[in-house]
């Protein structure tokens, strides 16, 4: 079965085989696509429309073609990052 989808970069599919893939450029024919291992392939536009595609949303696991990224070194993510010494030039006005 044929795509009817149009690549869109930053749009996210996943194809017949059930891996998951980005659209990260398109150029003169061609469409640059980057699967969530983080491998890149370059497609022409008859063999996009030729594949069997959903689409889908990006995925929540960023970290897919980070192979070797412990759990430690992404950080505290839903913590906000702030300076120890929080100032700034208001920080000595005097309000009344």
């Amino acid at each position: 079965m044929a795509t009817q989808f149009e690549p869109e970069i930053g749009s996210w599919y996943k194809n017949s085989e059930g891996l998951s893939f980005e659209v990260i450029a398109l150029d003169d024919g061609t469409v640059e696509i980057q699967y969530f291992d983080g491998a890149i392939e370059e497609l022409d536009i008859d063999s996009w429309y030729e594949m069997d595609l959903a689409p889908r949303e990006p995925p929540e696991d960023w970290t897919g073609p980070f192979d070797e990224l412990e759990r430690d070194d992404r950080g505290e993510l839903d913590e906000a990052v702030r300076p120890q010494s929080w100032s700034g030039p208001l920080d000595t006005l005097e309000w009344d």
